[in-house]
């Protein structure tokens, strides 16, 4: 059964004095790994994924990649591949938050994309209002890759 936050690409975000959680979750009707060589193929995000203006380096584990978003045209983040299980989960982060991408197959020739980046610290609420909201971004993210993993999924 797919939840209303699925049907809805709706994000969900949590903020506590420490700390700010962003989640968002869609099915795709996709194999799994079509929507794993999308998140892992850096030098093909610009052309996908309206959210992300450059990708550097290559996304393996242990390696570090150097990312920039509409969110924040003007920096780019440095970042450490630290999780990295095929078709199943990557995370990658520095050292104010982690953003961690999960696949689950469904069962029925669908997968469900969850994308959940926390960050934080003691310092968090000193540059909190700095921090522009990821709602949209994540929510903008999650539909361009179901867009295209279904459009490579039906060219099949």
């Amino acid at each position: 059964m797919t939840s209303l936050k699925e049907q809805n690409t709706k994000a969900t975000t949590v903020r506590t004095t420490f700390s700010r959680e962003t989640s968002v979750s869609i099915e795709i009707k996709a194999d799994s790994a079509i929507v794993w060589a999308l998140l892992t193929k850096a030098s093909d995000y610009t052309r996908w994924n309206s959210t992300v203006t450059s990708l550097e380096g290559e996304i393996i584990l242990g390696e570090k990649i150097k990312l920039k978003s509409v969110l924040d045209a003007k920096r780019i983040f440095t970042l450490k591949v630290k999780e990295f299980e095929p078709e199943k989960k990557l995370v990658w982060g520095d050292g104010q938050g982690n953003r961690i991408y999960t696949i689950t197959k469904n069962g029925n020739g669908s997968v469900t994309f969850s994308m959940t980046e926390k960050i934080g610290g003691l310092m968090f609420p000193m540059y909190a209002k700095m921090i522009p909201p990821f709602d949209q971004s994540f929510e903008q993210f999650a539909n361009d890759l179901k867009k295209e993993s279904e459009i490579i999924m039906n060219s099949k």
